[in-house]
């Protein structure tokens, strides 16, 4: 269901007009960001507003496994992508998962930071600390841990691995967790359903609608540091 949020005139448009630059704003040279206002809670139902994020979650036709829109209207806006003020002594380009708001944040220059919502591992099957995103692979195959097949073995037919596609558990895009130099065995990466943002649902990994997974990975280079908090 869609929800419904009232505010200012002004606070509308200064939403949309940020979220039109953040879709500008599409290189991964961060260096290059100039700035903008923080995003004020956009109302979705609003035509600029509205336009501005479907346009931002537009369906990705041209991908290896077609992408469909996503349906932002059943997220807290709070969760849409957006700029936001964001101060940390974290270096310029540090990714941070903020488990207790659900939030993920790519540090930008003049205290601002690409913001995404996410979904977060569920009570004992968190992580945190800080490691890199050591690589990074388009549409990847899922191999699930032992542990994971010895909880679940309905998944024994994927110990050698799940083809890629928009079923596959890591979707369009999967970020490699390392510690340390060892695996840690979780990912941030895409996923296709809304209504697993803003909760605590998977099995540690780190869930980003598709076309935020996509956005950061087309931001961040191999060991970009991480901080999952």
């Amino acid at each position: 269901m869609t929800q419904h949020f009232s505010f200012s005139r002004r606070g509308f448009f200064t939403g949309a007009a940020s979220a039109a630059a953040l879709m500008a704003y599409s290189t991964p040279a961060l260096a290059r960001h100039t700035g903008s206002p923080a995003l004020v809670r956009p109302d979705i139902e609003r035509m600029a507003g509205f336009e501005a994020y479907a346009e931002m979650y537009r369906s990705m036709p041209d991908e290896r496994f077609p992408i469909p829109a996503a349906r932002f209207g059943q997220l807290d806006p709070m969760f849409l992508r957006q700029i936001s003020a964001y101060r940390s002594p974290e270096p310029i380009g540090t990714v941070i998962v903020d488990t207790q708001e659900k939030m993920a944040y790519l540090t930008l220059p003049n205290n601002l930071a690409v913001r995404y919502g996410v979904g977060i591992g569920r009570a004992g099957f968190s992580w945190s600390g800080r490691g890199l995103i050591k690589y990074k692979k388009k549409w990847p195959t899922w191999t699930p841990p032992a542990e994971m097949i010895a909880r679940q073995p309905e998944f024994e037919i994927y110990r050698n691995g799940m083809e890629p596609g928009l079923d596959n558990p890591l979707g369009a895009r999967a970020l490699y967790i390392f510690q340390d130099g060892r695996d840690t065995l979780y990912r941030l990466h895409g996923t296709g359903d809304p209504n697993t943002i803003g909760k605590a649902v998977s099995s540690g990994c780190v869930r980003f609608l598709h076309q935020d997974i996509i956005d950061l990975y087309n931001r961040v280079p191999n060991n970009t540091p991480l901080l999952v908090v």
